[in-house]
């Protein structure tokens, strides 16, 4: 099973990655952790407040919850997808997060939609580039392409006997 991270601020367009990933690892189960990052307060109150933390989520409609369950319903090779919040700036908070949600590789920011949400949102690329994680970018099959050349997932070479 591949875990793939997908920085985002929860719009529409930022689902529109989930078919071609499918497709790409079209023989493996996969798993997406949509997550946007924000820097952590300077503020007691505002960590005291952290776990209760809800306002986020009201960035997120109910249209990408539904489009969730239906990608997850049509695609068969979702095993989940993960709606996280990410509360920090440095490495070593970050490489937690990765490890906790066993991300194995992140989607190219560029090919995904991420914009900040609040004054608190930070750009993922610095974090995503530090990592060390490997970065995942869509193929990009243009229609007349896909019809003209088949997809082959892999070649096999056969002896003469």
């Amino acid at each position: 099973m591949k875990t793939i991270l997908i920085p985002t601020d929860f719009t529409q367009r930022s689902l529109d990655c989930i078919p071609g990933l499918c497709a790409q690892y079209d023989t493996q189960q996969v798993s997406f952790v949509f997550v946007h990052m924000f820097k952590l307060s300077d503020s007691i109150g505002d960590l005291l407040m952290l776990s209760r933390r809800s306002r986020e989520f009201e960035n997120i409609s109910d249209d990408f919850y539904n489009r969730c369950t239906t990608y997850k319903k049509q695609l068969s090779n979702i095993e989940e997808i993960k709606i996280e919040f990410f509360y920090g700036s440095t490495m070593s908070m970050f490489r937690n997060f990765l490890e906790n949600h066993e991300v194995d590789c992140v989607l190219n920011p560029a090919d995904c939609s991420y914009n900040k949400i609040n004054k608190a949102s930070i750009d993922p690329q610095t974090l995503i580039d530090k990592s060390g994680l490997p970065v995942v970018s869509l193929i990009k099959v243009s229609k007349q392409d896909a019809v003209r050349q088949p997809h082959f997932l892999q070649e096999q070479h056969f002896a003469e006997a």
